[in-house]
């Protein structure tokens, strides 16, 4: 289940995280002022592990670090 929920979210913010070369300026501002796919996965490691939405905000905002966390404890 886990594997699906990460495929889909995966899917739907690839066209704004991977660069177009014709509209390079657009892509660099989306992906700046956008959300990272650091902080989608760790979004949803968290909801996944704690089912609370108070340390899934927590986790976002350190993002990498909590999945690379969650990634060497389970």
């Amino acid at each position: 289940m886990v594997k699906y929920t990460l495929l889909v979210i995966f899917i739907l913010i690839s066209p704004y995280a991977l660069p177009n070369t014709e509209e390079l300026v657009t892509s660099q501002t989306i992906i700046r002022n956008g959300v990272g796919l650091g902080s989608v996965l760790a979004v949803v490691l968290s909801w996944d592990r704690n089912k609370s939405i108070l340390l899934a905000i927590i986790h976002g905002i350190f993002s990498w670090l909590y999945v690379i966390y969650y990634a060497l404890t389970r």
